[in-house]
């Protein structure tokens, strides 16, 4: 993409094993996640648009973790080239597993 922007991760796992036990082994690795994202961002093919990292993303973490029923990805771009004045823009993308 050649800009920054911001990517957000919603990981949808049953919890309460976790919530129980207290034990890390019963949850979702999150700095395996979180490397996961980075690969895809930072080491993956040049993407051209913001939907693509989404998918990218989306499909990484649903592929390495058996475990995610769906995952919500959401990239955001600050700095648009856009005429106006706005915040940021970006897309928000919903994806289940199969």
């Amino acid at each position: 993409l050649g800009q920054k922007f911001t990517v957000n991760v919603e990981l949808f796992t049953p919890l309460d094993r976790a919530g129980a036990s207290d034990a890390l082994a019963d949850t979702v690795d999150y700095a395996k996640a979180w490397n996961i994202v980075r690969d895809v961002v930072e080491r993956g093919p040049t993407r051209i648009t913001i939907e693509k990292v989404a998918e990218d993303v989306a499909g990484a973490l649903l592929g390495e973790f058996a475990v995610v029923s769906r995952a919500v990805v959401a990239v955001d771009k600050k700095q648009v080239a856009i005429e106006g004045v706005l915040g940021s823009l970006g897309v928000r993308i919903v994806r289940d597993r199969a």
